[in-house]
């Protein structure tokens, strides 16, 4: 087969699978696995597209799922987990430090792998990365752990979470704490149930907003006054669309399709984070900088369910 060829029929297999994540056929974990092997077999034919594709699909997915949940209920999920949420990103922040320091890991790789782990993932490390001036290799390893801790995550929680005997709102605020994407929280608690979704995707978006003091310590502390900061608009986008629906709440066939097509939209971005993973991200991340990630994501994952199931 010729390389023309092959390139064909690496994009037919991509649109298939593409297509595919778009029916009701297609879940958040199989959308995230079918990338997966899409990615460690025959690659991703549009690799150098993919990050901006899933940055805005993301975001304006986000923002439709706004379109299904009443204001009043997404001012009460998020000022149900505030109090909760500033300890785990304080504690995630100090104990990422301090392990950071102990495995003998580059700064910049472990405050970026740290905040990813409490905050929101790749969102949070693409936030803080020119604010620290993070080079290349040390954004690729942070990214690279923390997507591959993000994407056992979707498939471990939901199991999890009935085995522990979890309330919708128990799992709902447990992943949005413990589960570092916004892609994945979403996904895992869209297996949970309504409920669950509701909640996890509020507190998950008001922890998100962490991101601009986050920034600014950083760029104190790394001294970087030029740095910009990062403002994750798209979060008063989503309120706006709550605050819509309560204003005038009787679209409903228009919202609940606006809703659907946001979740297909979320599932297809996890397609799209998965086909994005290469083998060469994976040989870069090396056990260090897997074993911070992992050590803080048990702590915190620990912690938080200890705190609500006591």
């Amino acid at each position: 087969m010729t390389g023309h060829d092959g390139k064909t029929l690496k994009a037919v297999l991509f649109s298939g699978l593409l297509l595919f994540c778009m029916t009701p056929y297609a879940s958040p974990p199989l959308a995230l696995a079918l990338g997966l092997g899409l990615a460690l077999t025959a690659g991703h034919p549009w690799g150098a597209h993919n990050g901006r594709v899933i940055k805005y699909l993301l975001q304006f997915s986000v923002v439709g799922l706004g379109f299904g949940m009443n204001f009043g209920q997404v001012v009460e999920a998020g000022s149900a987990g505030v109090t909760l949420t500033a300890v785990s990103i304080i504690g995630t922040l100090l104990a990422g430090w301090l392990i950071g320091k102990w495995l003998k890991i580059d700064r910049n790789t472990s405050s970026l792998i740290a905040s990813g782990t409490a905050i929101c993932g790749g969102s949070a490390i693409a936030a803080m990365a020119p604010v620290i001036n993070a080079g290349d290799k040390e954004i690729s390893v942070a990214l690279g752990t923390v997507f591959i801790l993000n994407s056992v995550a979707l498939f471990v929680f939901p199991p999890l979470g009935h085995y522990f005997g979890l309330s919708q709102s128990q799992f709902g605020l447990w992943s949005a704490i413990a589960i570092h994407d916004t892609s994945s929280v979403v996904g895992a608690a869209s297996r949970y149930g309504a409920e669950a979704l509701r909640i996890a995707t509020t507190v998950k978006l008001t922890r998100a907003m962490w991101i601009i003091p986050l920034s600014f310590c950083a760029a104190f502390a790394f001294k970087n006054r030029a740095a910009k900061v990062t403002v994750p608009y798209f979060i008063f986008a989503f309120a706006g669309a709550s605050l819509w629906v309560s204003a005038f709440p009787g679209f409903h066939a228009a919202y609940a399709a606006i809703t659907q097509a946001a979740r297909t939209g979320l599932t297809v971005t996890l397609f799209l984070i998965g086909s994005g993973l290469s083998r060469d991200t994976l040989k870069k991340v090396g056990v260090k900088p897997v074993l911070q990630g992992v050590l803080l994501w048990a702590l915190i994952s620990s912690v938080s369910l200890f705190a609500l199931t006591r």
